[in-house]
């Protein structure tokens, strides 16, 4: 089943760019999922399967390593990727 997931990231702390990119950069290097990234969300367009797979392994990454954030995601079952 195709997924569209829109998610943002929200460190709670007040150094919270560096983490936010490193985040996207983790993402943006599965090639079994799509990412567009702009100034609100990041849009991860694939599998469902493994689109929850990869966040749930990368969402466990960022509190391992960082600390504290609020991760806030939409999921629709769909391809909803603007051409």
């Amino acid at each position: 089943m195709k997924a569209s997931v829109e998610i943002s990231m929200y460190p709670l702390k007040e150094e919270y760019v560096a983490e936010i990119k490193e985040f996207i950069a983790r993402l943006k290097n599965n090639d079994s999922i799509e990412c567009q990234v702009n100034g609100m969300s990041t849009q991860i367009f694939g599998d469902y399967r493994r689109i929850m797979e990869i966040l749930t392994n990368e969402i466990a990454v960022s509190y391992e390593k960082e600390g504290k954030f609020v991760f806030v995601m939409k999921v629709i079952n769909g391809y909803l990727k603007k051409q």
